[in-house]
């Protein structure tokens, strides 16, 4: 295990731009060795996120939906944010049952990641989910998510796909093709 470094002492903070869903933050900083810098960060609302690994009769369950970011239509794994009062297991389950109509009987925490941690301060929780029944909730999607069936054994083809290339969604696939192993 590595030592942990002292964090730099925060010497002023400022809100320098705002949106509906981020706002960034300047961040003026000292290091222990008195280098003085100032960071830009994306404050976000601080609930986390899930995103959830579906396994379903030796097939893994994606989706593709539309992605503002990219433009494009992406495939990845359901996800979405912790609602205010929910576990991070009550979200993945929601979030399933939201995006692909499927429910789970057993969700297993996979790790936690985090995304640009020099910029964003947000976490999120990885979840693979097994026994699955179907069960649909209503989400908030403009459209409906197109249901994707890839078979467990050509896991690994999966990451040739241009439109599976989201970090998150290939680091959940990792994480639990390691989990199914161990099984």
């Amino acid at each position: 295990m590595h030592k942990r470094q002292q964090k730099p002492d925060i010497l002023h903070r400022e809100v320098v731009a705002k949106s509906r869903l981020f706002q960034i933050e300047q961040v003026h900083l000292r290091f222990a060795n008195q280098q003085e810098r100032v960071y830009e960060r994306m404050k976000g609302h601080n609930r986390g996120a899930v995103m959830v690994v579906p396994v379903l009769n030796d097939q893994l369950l994606l989706g593709s939906e539309y992605a503002a970011g990219t433009d494009n239509y992406e495939l990845g794994f359901p996800k979405g944010l912790i609602d205010p009062g929910e576990t991070a297991l009550e979200a993945a389950n929601r979030e399933l049952q939201e995006e692909i109509g499927y429910g789970s009987r057993k969700l297993t925490h996979l790790k936690e990641l985090s995304l640009a941690p020099g910029y964003f301060a947000s976490k999120m929780q990885i979840f693979l989910a097994e026994e699955l029944y179907e069960s649909r909730l209503e989400g908030d999607e403009p459209e409906p998510i197109q249901l994707v069936s890839w078979e467990l054994s050509r896991w690994q083809e999966l990451l040739g796909e241009p439109d599976f290339s989201e970090s998150r969604s290939v680091s959940a696939l990792f994480l639990a093709m390691k989990q199914l192993t161990l099984n």
